[in-house]
């Protein structure tokens, strides 16, 4: 007799992923303001838990554009999606992987510069 995981609970689930919805930062926010946040983010995401391998799954789907190409991505690194906007996901062992909305969309309030 084996304990089951928390991947039964979405195991089977083939749902597309999608965009998380539309959010806005406290206060307007520049690209690079962004840009650095992000970085900051995906640097020091692995050293909390999970494997690096399934981080830099969740960075390539995070920054790719096509959405099948993304959905690509997560499938063949064998990621499990709780939420399809990738907020939450967990990988075949069971650990969890937690995405803010910033490096999965653009807040509505990006100062937009020309």
């Amino acid at each position: 007799m084996g304990c089951s995981s928390s991947r039964t609970i979405t195991e089977g689930r083939k749902e597309k992923i999608r965009r998380p919805k539309s959010w806005k930062h406290p206060q307007p926010i520049s690209r690079a303001e962004l840009t650095q946040m992000r970085e900051e983010f995906w640097d020091t995401a692995p050293h909390y838990g999970g494997k690096k391998e399934i981080w830099d799954a969740l960075r390539a789907a995070a920054e790719e554009e096509d959405l099948s190409l993304a959905q690509t991505i997560i499938e063949s690194a064998g990621v499990i999606v709780q939420n399809t906007d990738l907020t939450i996901c967990y990988d075949e062992k069971g650990s969890k992987y937690e995405l803010p909305k910033y490096v999965l969309r653009d807040p509505s309030n990006l100062i937009r510069t020309k």
